[in-house]
């Protein structure tokens, strides 16, 4: 990083804005955000455990294994796509190539209540299955994440142009994303009370399925039409300069460590097991999000005016926690007269829950996705080069090594504990019922707020970013120059 004199550090030079994703790329770009989220993957845990029926400490280990299989792929997929170099780009290939395989393997997935109809709760062959393709299909999943985080980061140069897409993106998705999960609630509570003649095992195998597909073409479609337009170093770094390199980068250590310390909180159990196990009514979701829905949509609209206002790090710290401590005041009134099994206590408690956290939705949205492209960002700026990647994996790792002990203890903790998996919702004895309303509240919410700490020594903001992205933008130009001098040789 140059030495700056103490006038450049007062006076950093302004760039002109412009935008770089026209109309079509930005449409594209929007199904691909609706894309990771239009499904039913909040429901994956009941799927596993009693559609598919999957022992509970089997269910553990897989957690364990995967998690731990993770980690190791996520190293030297890392390193893989740093050193790639081709005419469609870095990232491109790779998002391209996940399409067909990912979209297979996600099928498959939601088909193993077919695959293994005859077989009983306990049976090694299903347990194997289901460890194997999960480790294939995290693979997958794992090289297509890299790739997706290092393609965003280098759609477009200017801040101003990827805040716009990020926004809009998360604005417009959030009428779209969660369809499938409302419809297939609302099926299942018909059925629970034989309103209407449908199996679980058939809704979530059809709602699975078809998700998949959709999704999968939203992202093909996007992955073919995007272009990277921040220019890579011609030379690939080699891994073990790329690591050593991200180790010092103070950005990225301190999201990763708040990321790995807030991780803690995958100790907790999806609310659809509390929905659906204690109060009997999946569909609380779409009841209780109802005044939310209007007031999420607003708190993007002053989003841009919140970021010129507050540093980086009041908005992360605010937007990070600010539902940890509601959810901490959820568990205390539902404690009360055992009010976490009454329908009447729980949905105006939860619908204010909802609405309040809303208010804020737009930032909790926006600003981790900032703030993982600035790190990128601040890397090629202190190092020369660029090695998206590798500070991806970096990232993600130390969440995954807090988020593969905590989210193998909750399966445990419920198998111990007695959890019925042949009952039917609301049949589960009080003390698993307490459980996991401990476990979708106060106790994931608690840990979460260990994840503050980092976030007080953050530093990249005003002044700093401005000269951050002017020196950068001199830099890149001249790496285009010099790629464009070598093709002319060539």
């Amino acid at each position: 990083m140059a030495n700056e004199t103490a006038a450049e550090k007062k006076s950093p030079r302004k760039l002109p804005q412009r935008r770089y994703v026209g109309s079509r790329e930005t449409m594209w770009y929007i199904l691909y955000d609706i894309s990771a989220s239009f499904n039913i993957s909040g429901s994956e845990e009941v799927f596993i455990s009693d559609i598919v029926k999957i022992r509970m400490h089997y269910i553990a280990l897989v957690k364990t294994i995967n998690g731990v299989w993770d980690i190791i792929n996520d190293i030297f997929l890392g390193g893989l796509v740093d050193k790639t170099r081709t005419r469609w780009g870095k990232f491109k290939p790779y998002l391209v190539l996940y399409a067909g395989p990912g979209t297979m393997l996600s099928v498959i997935y939601w088909l193993m209540p077919v695959l293994f109809a005859a077989m009983g709760l306990g049976d090694f062959s299903k347990f194997m299955f289901y460890l194997i393709l999960l480790m294939f299909k995290n693979l997958a999943e794992s090289l297509r994440d890299i790739a997706k985080t290092g393609m965003l980061s280098t759609i477009t140069p200017d801040i101003i142009d990827r805040t716009r897409l990020i926004t809009a993106a998360n604005l417009l998705s959030g009428f779209l994303e969660k369809t499938p999960s409302q419809l297939l609630d609302l099926l299942i509570d018909l059925s629970i009370r034989d309103i209407v003649k449908l199996k679980y095992r058939s809704l979530y195998i059809g709602f699975g399925t078809v998700t998949v597909v959709a999704c999968g073409i939203m992202a093909l479609g996007f992955s073919l039409i995007t272009k990277e337009r921040v220019s890579q170093s011609i030379k690939s770094p080699s891994l073990a300069h790329s690591i050593k390199m991200v180790f010092r980068c103070k950005p990225v250590l301190l999201i990763s460590l708040s990321e790995f310390l807030g991780s803690f909180s995958s100790v907790k159990v999806s609310d659809k097991y509390y929905y659906l196990n204690v109060l009997r009514l999946s569909s609380l979701t779409n009841i209780v999000g109802i005044p939310g829905a209007f007031v999420s949509p607003a708190s993007y609209a002053y989003v841009p005016q919140l970021r010129r206002r507050f540093s980086t790090k009041i908005l992360w710290l605010f937007s990070a926690h600010f539902n940890n401590f509601l959810m901490i005041g959820v568990f205390l009134i539902g404690s009360i007269n055992k009010g976490y099994k009454k329908l009447k206590v729980m949905i105006p408690v939860l619908m204010v829950q909802e609405t309040v956290w809303m208010t804020i939705y737009g930032l909790k949205k926006v600003i981790p996705s900032e703030m993982y492209n600035e790190s990128m960002d601040y890397f090629e700026w202190q190092n020369g080069f660029r090695a998206e990647a590798m500070v991806s994996v970096f990232q993600s790792l130390t969440r995954k090594l807090a988020s593969t002990v905590g989210s193998a203890l909750n399966s445990l903790v419920l198998g111990r504990l007695g959890y019925d998996q042949n009952a039917a919702p609301g049949s589960q004895s009080e003390k698993v019922e307490y459980t996991i309303f401990a476990l979708f509240s106060v106790i994931p919410s608690t840990l979460s707020l260990i994840g503050m700490i980092p976030k007080f020594f953050y530093d990249l903001n005003g002044e700093k970013r401005d000269r951050m992205y002017a020196e950068l933008h001199e830099r890149r130009a001249m790496v285009m120059h010099a790629e464009h001098h070598l093709g002319e040789e060539e």
